[in-house]
């Protein structure tokens, strides 16, 4: 890359300062693209990075028009049109609601994010990808305490209930068992009906649909990259080892997998929406009829995705260079095995599986032999030292309750 590209390319404006965002604008800056990020929370980890500034930024769920004018702003103070990436559903949805005033100021296709923001619904997602080719657990969009009885007379349990938006349930109060949860369990209709009446109280739609069967490592995620027109530039797959909560979390443990049905399928689903840009999806293989079916997808730059450039896929490039509008050759997983960790929900999930019986501390050993951290980098080093302080007391806290349990 010469000394002139460098200067000519955008800079990028990552919307979200999670580890997530992070990572993204740290895979640019490798590409020397001038990066920054932008959250509505200054707690976040951008605003620690070494990789770019973080602008704190109004909350677009909740003052809508001064994110815009925020944004807006942004871009002039920039001084070059810079491309727009989210890195979480928050910003997936305001960008696509605020797409015609944006896009005089940022590049970014307004097509595009409409369609993003559609799958950022748990309440669309499952719509379009059982009207796709993407197969579906049974699943139902309810509004009322009689709707969740109608899915539960003809439902297997047990069942999952999701809120529509993941940050919906943020808004519980402290203690709230919902709280933060990405999903409330039910073995029975009763229960199912119980977490209902608990998630009401902030929102009375949310989806219910019924469990698929078997173990985590029949869990897997595609990741990809789809450029103008909807042609693939990247793609690679990996198989979940160990989720944060076990059984029904997001992954801690990944590895990278070759499985053409699965790609087929789907590489074939987003054909079939003529999809542009990022998005990972995440499935499961069920033990009762063999089929693969949609967990949940997220169309934007995730956590996992962050494993797919160890492979030879850098999706947050390859979204970045089609975005500008350069030629982009497609590509895919290099064969390379590694073991994507993302620490801080590693150190909490780990023990569950060894009571469990589903590793002994050899496999965890072993999966530590060719890692590829998301959470660990030594030139991000004030992440890193936080990261090794969570680490550390999660580690350290059973031994220190166990002893003054002891005392007392």
């Amino acid at each position: 890359m010469t000394k002139h590209s460098r200067i000519d390319r955008p800079p990028v404006v990552v919307a979200g300062a999670f580890q997530t965002g992070v990572v993204l604008m740290r895979d640019l800056v490798r590409h020397h693209i001038e990066t920054c990020c932008i959250d509505s929370d200054a707690t976040k980890s951008g605003f620690k990075t070494v990789y770019g500034k973080a602008y704190l930024c109004p909350n677009p769920d909740i003052e809508p028009m001064k994110w815009e004018r925020f944004m807006i702003e942004l871009a002039k103070k920039i001084g070059r049109k810079p491309v727009l990436i989210p890195s979480s559903d928050l910003f997936v949805t305001a960008i696509a609601d605020h797409a015609a005033a944006l896009e005089p100021h940022y590049i970014v296709r307004s097509a595009s994010v409409a369609t993003q923001a559609l799958l950022a619904t748990k309440k669309r997602q499952y719509e379009i990808a059982d009207g796709n080719g993407l197969p579906v657990p049974k699943t139902k969009f309810v509004e009322s305490i009689e709707e969740v009885r109608s899915f539960a007379n003809e439902a297997q349990f047990p069942c999952l209930m999701k809120p529509v938006h993941f940050r919906e349930w943020e808004r519980f109060p402290d203690g709230h068992p919902l709280l933060n949860q990405k999903i409330a369990l039910a073995y029975s209709q009763t229960e199912l009906e119980a977490n209902y009446r608990s998630a009401e109280s902030v929102t009375s739609a949310v989806v219910i649909q019924e469990i698929i069967e078997g173990p985590d490592t029949a869990k897997m995620v595609y990741l990809s990259c789809y450029g103008r027109g909807g042609k693939r530039l990247g793609s690679c797959m990996v198989r979940e080892l160990r989720t944060t909560p076990i059984h029904f979390g997001s992954a801690s443990v990944v590895e990278p997998i070759s499985d053409p049905e699965t790609d087929a399928i789907c590489d074939g689903f987003f054909q079939s929406i003529q999809y542009e840009g990022l998005c990972e999806l995440e499935l499961k293989r069920d033990s009762r009829d063999g089929r693969v079916k949609l967990i949940e997808a997220n169309p934007r730059y995730s956590v996992t995705a962050d494993a797919a450039s160890y492979g030879g896929v850098d999706l947050g490039w390859l979204h970045y260079m089609d975005l500008i509008d350069e030629q982009v050759e497609p590509v895919g997983w290099n064969g390379r095995h590694f073991h994507h960790i993302v620490l801080r929900r590693d150190v909490e999930c780990f023990r569950s599986y060894l009571e469990a019986g589903l590793t002994t501390w050899g496999g965890i050993a072993k999966s530590y032999k060719t890692p590829a951290f998301f959470d660990f980098d030594l030139r991000d080093w004030r992440l890193t030292l936080d990261t090794c302080v969570y680490v550390l007391k999660a580690l350290l806290y059973p031994t220190y309750r166990r002893l003054f349990s002891r005392r007392s």
